[in-house]
């Protein structure tokens, strides 16, 4: 791989299952690329829930939210709407917008997400104590 210039940011390369971890009960958080990787620009993560588990509670923050699913199905809320949304299913969820995610399968579920502009990752000490004190709930089947 070759060098970056002076100032300019470095690659990324992380192996698979790599990155800084968010463990919160049957959610789990895994952060590829924010804040000093991407110059602030955007935060990219993987989010794993156990089967029937609720997300975080419908939100909305002045970033906008991509998610990908890699693996499983989720369900995903897109302003008052539930999407069920499949391995392979791609979701915007553009800034302002009310959203939420959960996994209503009996299998472990994963997205990638995207949120930008970033960074994202210096909310995640109050989102782990968040969970800590209210562990994630079963997800509507």
């Amino acid at each position: 791989m070759a060098e970056a210039d002076p100032g300019q940011r470095s690659p990324v390369v992380l192996a698979p299952g790599a990155g800084r971890d968010y463990p919160m009960g049957r959610i789990h958080a895994v952060f590829k690329a924010d804040g000093g990787e991407t110059d602030g620009g955007y935060s990219i993560s993987e989010w794993w829930l156990e089967p029937n588990t609720k997300g975080p509670g419908a939100h909305s923050h002045p970033e906008d939210d991509v998610f990908y699913v890699l693996e499983g199905s989720m369900a995903i809320l897109v302003g008052d709407q539930w999407v069920d949304a499949p391995k392979g299913s791609f979701v915007l969820v553009p800034a302002g917008v009310t959203h939420d995610f959960e996994n209503r399968s009996a299998a472990r579920a994963g997205v990638l997400n995207l949120s930008c502009p970033g960074p994202f990752e210096q909310h995640m000490p109050s989102i782990v104590e968040w969970f800590t004190e209210n562990p994630p709930q079963d997800a509507v089947v």
